[in-house]
């Protein structure tokens, strides 16, 4: 039989075994916290990871899609999806500009022997048309631009909620605007410069016409001094054309570079 102290000893205890589970409790509380704010800062990394293994052999931004269907929870390949999206875009708008500058008809010099007088007129107004429209669509684009980044920047920060390499990331996509804005500025000045070339031979043809004779395709006028300056405007023709094809490569360098420049930006 127990004893009245032990009896009364008893109930005693039940608050020290209820402290002890509400320390182990919090114990292990904390310790998941912890755990967890470890992982928190981990998965940059292996997303980081995940990511550069994905695109390791990648060599064309058409190869981000693919990569990111095979990982569709990392946010860095949807991130670099979204920076192909934007070169893409800004890319079909340069296309669209460049093609809006071109005349109906682009002059063959070769061919203009056989042109009519009223021929002759249609292509001038085609060339200083087109030469307007080359000078004027700059700001255009660079509006066009805009608009671009303004949606990008919208969709990556509802992707990178809380993510520190958004302002890198947006960092990037401004140096790749700035870049294609200036070599679209180029491309466009350079066609300007051809179509006012183009322009000035046909006008001369248009004041001479009746006048010069076409021999094996080459124009033959009676002064000198209107053969010299049917020659300088031909020459500067040609120049510009050679300065726009050299910026077509360019561009197609730049587009080609744009890969690795995304990949670098989340390397450790």
């Amino acid at each position: 039989m127990e004893s009245l102290s032990d009896q009364n000893a008893r109930p005693g205890r039940r608050p020290v075994v209820v402290l002890v589970l509400l320390s182990l409790l919090l114990g292990v509380c904390f310790g998941a916290m912890y755990y967890a704010g470890d992982l928190s800062k981990l998965q940059p990394d292996v997303s980081g990871e995940e990511a550069r293994a994905a695109l390791r052999d990648a060599t064309d931004p058409d190869q981000l899609d693919q990569a990111v269907k095979l990982h569709p929870s990392n946010k860095l390949l949807r991130l670099l999806a979204l920076a192909s999206k934007d070169a893409n875009e800004i890319d079909a708008a340069a296309r669209t500009l460049l093609n809006e500058t071109e005349p109906k008809r682009l002059p063959n010099l070769s061919a203009l022997g056989a042109s009519s007088r009223s021929d002759l007129d249609g292509l001038r107004r085609d060339l200083k048309t087109a030469e307007s429209n080359a000078t004027s669509l700059a700001p255009r684009y660079a509006a066009l631009i805009k608009t671009i980044r303004d949606q990008l920047e919208k969709d990556a920060r509802s992707l990178s909620r809380g993510d520190d390499r958004l302002s890198g990331f947006m960092a990037m996509i401004d140096e790749q605007h700035a870049a294609t804005i200036a070599l679209i500025s180029r491309m466009l000045a350079s066609r300007a410069d051809y179509y006012s070339a183009s322009e000035k031979c046909v006008g001369l043809l248009v004041r001479e016409f009746g006048i010069y004779k076409v021999t094996n395709g080459q124009f033959v006028f009676p002064f000198q001094s209107t053969a010299d300056s049917y020659n300088r405007a031909a020459s500067a023709m040609a120049a510009a054309a050679k300065r726009t094809s050299e910026l077509d490569e360019e561009a197609t360098t730049l587009r080609r570079s744009r890969l690795s420049r995304w990949k670098a930006l989340f390397e450790p």
